[in-house]
């Protein structure tokens, strides 16, 4: 699966990203690394929780 990743520069320094995709999928890190990082972890969580949503069975 492939998805499209923003990522912002954030006013109070560092950075924070969201996937457009994923309603509420957000992830925030001081480096360009550590929010790819944060993310990428964001997106495991997200996805989980909907496809448990989705079937309950699975988790």
């Amino acid at each position: 699966m492939t998805l499209k990743v923003l990522i912002h520069a954030a006013e109070e320094g560092g950075f924070w990203a969201d996937v457009p995709a994923l309603p509420g999928c957000v992830s925030q890190g001081e480096t360009i690394d550590e929010v790819r990082s944060n993310i990428r972890e964001a997106i495991d969580g997200w996805l989980m929780v909907e496809n448990a949503r989705m079937d309950p069975g699975v988790v």
